[in-house]
Order: structure tokens, then C-alpha cells, then sequence
């Protein structure tokens, strides 16, 4: 069985990371300088309390919301996150993340962010991991 601390592992990088008094803008700089589809917003304490998303800032522009120069991310980023652990079986995250769909889920230890794992990063290791079954199988019928 395949574990989200494995795919921290595997991934490497640490998350990306603003301060709750960040500005949208200031975000989506970020999330471009990175090429990541989300921030996590942290409070001084340097507990994640928050995520934007490149959805969130869609979604803003939409609703005519444009003056992200201004606007702090505190005020739009999602608050109510569904948070991984490192045992946490990529399966049944896989799951969780399908059903109440969203694509970016932050993973933490107690209470210290170690990583984000995307939709992206748990299809293609649970892919990985089909293909690698596949070739234990062939290599055993083959032998």
C-alpha cells in the first residue's frame, strides 16, 4: 500500500507557502514564480490556516473581483481544508479528494505542514504503481 509520506518523499520540494497578510496578487505571483496551482496561507505562528487556489482566483475574477493588487488573501483564500497525514493511504485519499472535489490537499505532522500532494501526484503514483504490479506479473508468468 502506497502512503502519502511516500509521495512527499518521492515529490521532494517543500510546500509553497505566504503570510496571511499576503495580497492576491502577491499569491498568484507566487503560484506563477513556483509553477504550483496553490499557496498555503500560514499564520505568524506558522500554522497553515488557509489555501488559494488557481480555481479561487477564477472564481474571484468571474464574480468581477479584479483588484487583487488590494485584496487580501486572508479575506478569499479557503479556510475549511481537509488536511492529510503522512500514514494516510493514497487510495483512500484519492477517494476523499474526488468525491469532495478539490485537487490540492496539505499534509501535516501534529501540527507542522510537511508538504501538499495533488490529485495529479496521487494519480500518477497510484499509475507508477499499477504499471510496476503489471510487470512483477509478467515477469512471473514469463519465468
Amino acid at each position: 500500500m502506497l502512503y502519502l509520506k511516500e509521495i512527499l518523499k518521492s515529490k521532494g520540494g517543500q510546500p509553497v507557502i505566504v503570510p496571511e497578510a499576503s495580497t492576491v496578487a502577491s499569491a498568484i505571483r507566487t503560484m506563477n514564480k513556483y509553477h504550483v496551482g496553490s499557496v498555503m496561507v500560514q499564520n505568524e505562528s506558522g500554522e497553515p490556516i488557509g489555501i488559494l487556489t488557481e480555481r479561487d482566483v477564477i472564481r474571484l475574477y468571474a464574480e468581477g473581483e479584479t483588484d487583487f493588487e488590494t485584496m487580501l488573501i486572508q479575506d478569499w483564500m479557503t479556510t475549511d481544508m481537509t488536511v492529510g497525514q503522512p500514514n494516510d493511504p493514497v487510495s483512500e485519499v484519492l477517494a476523499i479528494m474526488t468525491v469532495k472535489r478539490f485537487r490540492h490537499m496539505p499534509v501535516v505532522e501534529e501540527t507542522r505542514m510537511i508538504g501538499v500532494v495533488s490529485i495529479g501526484d496521487l494519480v500518477k503514483a497510484k499509475l507508477e504503481e499499477a504499471a510496476l504490479e503489471a510487470q512483477i506479473l509478467r515477469d512471473y508468468i514469463h519465468t
